[in-house]
């Protein structure tokens, strides 16, 4: 696997040969509303079986076959790199990422364990950790491209301003106004939290280089493609919690998430 400093983009992480083969490959579709929430969050992901792995990437409403996904299962990881489509890829590539070394095995990030609760206190108790790796200021600008109401609620509860972004909502729960344009609310923000699904929808890699010309910390919440995004702690991504799948949403019982900081 190249070192994350010498990784400068998703497409180069693609050009990996390996005998490894994906034994499954599945489509999920997931609905959940929180308590006390007006928005039921519509989420779709392609996962990828590699050895003692899962890789994930999300997928929007109707981008993907689930029945075409699942033939795909037994191909080399090598082919599905190649030829597949992308959001197929980023889960071949976070699963083999994975494998080789499985985040439980890995001795470099903090180990936070996430509560037994219901869906709400999870979410909570999820979404406070994330806003834990977050080094500003008391009134510092986060920009949050890829909208979790509890999330803006833990940026918030630092003391910073949120500035959320999300190509699918309009408003927060609160009734801010979610922007479109990830360039736009980088260009105004001290910090930047971004999702996973950036892997897939094709746009890290343009966040991560804005962040790098502004200087200013980049922190990827990861749940699909987070080994995809490891490599690139320390190489434009300033801190990652990773939660590979099963993530915690689909458990009721307590689960770990991985916290990375880049080294200064």
């Amino acid at each position: 696997m190249p070192s994350p400093l010498t990784v400068p983009s998703v497409a180069d992480l693609f050009a990996q040969s390996t005998d490894r083969v994906a034994t499954s490959v599945f489509w999920i579709g997931h609905g959940t509303r929180l308590a006390g929430g007006a928005v039921t969050y519509r989420n779709h992901y392609v996962l990828v079986r590699c050895g003692r792995a899962f890789g994930a990437a999300s997928v929007r409403a109707g981008e993907l076959d689930p029945a075409a996904c699942q033939d795909l299962s037994g191909s080399p990881i090598t082919t599905l790199l190649e030829t597949a489509p992308h959001p197929v890829r980023i889960a071949a590539l976070d699963a083999l990422l994975a494998a080789e070394l499985p985040f439980r095995d890995d001795p470099v990030p903090e180990r936070v364990t996430l509560p037994d609760g219901t869906p709400e206190e999870r979410a909570v108790a999820r979404d406070a950790a994330v806003a834990g790796l977050l080094d500003v200021p008391e009134g510092a600008r986060v920009a949050l491209i890829g909208v979790v109401n509890p999330l803006v609620a833990a940026i918030r509860d630092r003391g910073a301003e949120c500035l959320p972004c999300d190509l699918d909502l309009r408003t927060t729960q609160w009734g801010d106004v979610v922007s479109d344009s990830a360039e736009e609310v980088i260009d105004r923000a001290d910090a930047v939290v971004a999702t996973g699904m950036t892997l897939a929808n094709g746009t890290f890699d343009g966040i991560v280089a804005q962040c790098r010309a502004r200087g200013i910390p980049l922190t990827i919440y990861a749940q699909t493609g987070a080994a995809v995004a490891r490599a690139f702690v320390g190489r434009g991504v300033t801190a990652l919690s990773a939660e590979p799948f099963p993530f915690s949403q689909f458990s009721a019982d307590p689960t770990v998430l991985y916290r990375y900081r880049a080294q200064p």
